[in-house]
């Protein structure tokens, strides 16, 4: 998934300076943006207060929409550097295609993990046929300077391991969770997990103490901490945690996302991970170019063009503004 914003801006991030070393609570707003055709996003991450909670570098949350007899999801090729790209439904179907030619339509609560390493291209749309409600989350994972130039590479998990207790069922799609581990290939020290709540669920989820940690909202009411969320939402907690209390008022779909604070500060920009503003800017001219990245293939429109760099210099902000 691309970030459309047409006047992105050039930012530092990560940096284990800022991370905030013990329990914390602040909830997080989110931000409103248009994805290509007929798709709005919730944006979470990057915020005006906090860019990463540990390598998740990018949150969106979409829908529940409504697209019977819409389009849908149209998102055309577009270009990723130095990251993952984690997309995870609860309803609806995604049809991916990307420059190394892969082709999968993913569905509820399945793993498509996109490893954008050195350069690749994809696209993301609503098959023709599909169904007629679309929601879900796309997530961003910052590669560390060691792999960040890896070959890039496209998985698809379609069973991902489920911890259950009563009330609660966590499917873990990235990393672990007391002791589950998610088949998706991952960098760094991280955790993703879906939690779905029956009405009424008191429980306390195991954390690592040395992990930070947010809660997103995807559905349903339930309090975290003792903090009230409602959908698209996000509640940021800090370090220092070896365990999390969650109560479900009603129904709830929630994501945990945590990891061990990234420890390098890293340039993003549009949808490109570096580490120097001239780095975006060569990997920019050479999307321009039609180099690097690749072509994708079958999909039925034109490819994004790269917005305009910034005129202002990169300023490092760390984690936090």
């Amino acid at each position: 998934m691309s970030d459309l914003n047409p006047r992105p801006g050039l930012s530092v991030r990560g940096g284990r300076s800022r991370v905030v070393a013990e329990p914390v609570r602040e909830l997080i707003a989110s931000r409103r943006f248009a994805l290509g055709e007929g798709t709005e996003v919730r944006r979470l991450l990057p915020s005006l207060g906090r860019r990463m909670v540990g390598a998740w570098c990018f949150v969106d949350h979409y829908g529940p929409d409504d697209i019977a007899g819409e389009p849908g999801m149209q998102v055309p090729p577009h270009p990723h550097m130095g990251l993952q790209t984690v997309s995870w439904l609860h309803n609806g179907e995604v049809l991916h295609r990307d420059s190394l030619g892969s082709v999968r339509t993913v569905r509820p609560r399945e793993l498509s993990l996109m490893t954008a390493g050195h350069a690749i291209a994809h696209s993301e749309e609503s098959p023709r046929e599909h169904a007629p409600i679309l929601h879900g989350a796309q997530l961003w994972v910052a590669l560390p300077d060691a792999d960040r130039d890896t070959a890039p590479a496209f998985e698809h998990h379609a069973e991902l391991p489920v911890l259950t207790a009563p009330g609660l069922r966590a499917t873990v799609i990235m990393g672990e969770l007391d002791g589950a581990v998610s088949p998706g290939t991952a960098y760094s020290p991280l955790v993703g997990a879906d939690l779905e709540l029956t009405g009424g669920t008191d429980v306390t989820l195991p954390l690592e103490p040395d992990f930070e940690y947010a809660v997103m909202t995807m559905s349903g009411a339930a309090e975290v901490d003792d903090v009230g969320l409602e959908p698209g939402s996000l509640l940021y907690l800090g370090c220092g945690r070896s365990a999390l209390r969650v109560r479900a008022k009603s129904d709830a779909g929630l994501m945990l996302l945590g990891g061990e604070p990234f420890a390098e500060k890293i340039v993003m920009w549009w949808n490109l991970i570096g580490r120097t503003g001239q780095e975006i800017a060569e990997a920019r001219a050479d999307w321009a170019a039609g180099e690097r990245f690749g072509t994708v293939e079958g999909y039925d429109g034109v490819r994004l063009d790269a917005p305009t760099l910034p005129p202002t210099p990169l300023k490092p902000r760390g984690r936090t503004r």
